[in-house]
């Protein structure tokens, strides 16, 4: 199922995805403090599921009011973004040098032409491929559905990222695979937006992405639920909408690690703890700097993940 979080009024509210409208969890067979918790409430959700969708099906519940505003469906405790999709890094790589560095586009262009296979520099570096590699953002700087993004001072070069995240309710510590997929509780869709001209820079610092990256995060207000999305996790549809024109269509296919590998990874010797919030990369094509439509001032950028839902903010 896919559950969303709302304001009415001022107040705080879960609701669940049913026949085209938002139920209130409030008239449902869910324990009232679950009904304002959304990790606990994922935390739960296999065991209170078939009695929500039993009430459901008998009428019970109660729609939102048209005045329901979208608003964050948590407070990460954390954010560790991801990238997983090899397809995005070579394209990435491609574009940060056709923008950034157009004297040496044509030399990698040649080589790509005659050899047939990306140019060397362009793929990632054997630890990529050996492990989940990571980066940690702004947890305390994100922001849900309709809210506008305030484009950074220091930056000629905003760009849009589409990913699929999760979260995590329980704790882990050198987790198994079972474990860790068993404290998946549900999917959201993550923008990491990035200021493009700072960030070669900054990686090249040897401390990764600082304020290319952590001005902002936006996540969607709805979150679907981890039963919905782990049997075809990677096989998602994504597309990227600015003013409502279509940017890209994307997959979530190709990924070179799994969830239980990153999991498993992160928890070596670490703890992790309920709230934390796991992107997993920039889907194929899924960012300004892979496929040319890059964001201006005043544009409305929307990114769709089907059975997740789709994140719309506005750049100002």
């Amino acid at each position: 199922m896919k559950l969303g979080c709302f304001s009415i009024d001022g107040a705080r509210t879960i609701a669940v995805s049913f026949e085209g409208q938002w139920v209130s969890l409030h008239h449902l067979p869910v324990e009232p403090p679950l009904a304002q918790d959304m990790i606990a409430l994922l935390d739960r959700w296999r065991g209170i599921q078939p009695a929500v969708a039993t009430a459901l099906q008998q009428g019970q519940g109660q729609a939102l009011p048209e005045n329901a505003e979208p608003c964050l469906p948590f407070s990460p405790a954390s954010l560790r973004d991801f990238m997983l999709s090899e397809t995005h890094a070579v394209n990435a790589a491609r574009g940060m040098v056709r923008r950034f560095m157009p004297g040496v586009a044509p030399i990698t262009g040649v080589f790509e032409k005659i050899t047939g296979k990306a140019f060397p520099a362009f793929k990632p570096k054997p630890i990529w491929y050996r492990q989940p590699v990571y980066y940690f953002s702004n947890h305390l700087n994100v922001v849900t559905d309709g809210a506008t993004i305030n484009w950074p001072d220091y930056t000629k070069a905003l760009d849009y990222e589409i990913e699929l995240a999760f979260v995590i309710t329980k704790p882990l510590y050198n987790t198994t695979t079972e474990e860790a997929l068993g404290a998946v509780g549900g999917f959201l869709i993550l923008n990491d937006f990035s200021a493009r001209d700072c960030q070669l820079e900054e990686m090249r610092s040897g401390f990764g992405p600082q304020k290319s990256k952590h001005f902002i995060n936006a996540v969607s207000h709805t979150v679907a639920t981890a039963d919905e999305i782990l049997p075809q996790v990677n096989q998602l549809k994504g597309e990227v909408r600015i003013n409502g024109k279509q940017a890209c269509a994307t997959t979530t296919a190709g990924m070179q690690h799994t969830i239980a590998d990153v999991l498993v990874h992160v928890s070596k010797s670490e703890r992790l703890h309920p709230g934390e919030l796991f992107g997993l990369g920039t889907l194929p094509g899924g960012c300004g700097l892979e496929n040319g439509h890059w964001l201006q001032k005043g544009d409305q950028i929307e990114l769709i993940i089907e059975k997740v839902g789709s994140l719309r903010n506005t750049i100002t």
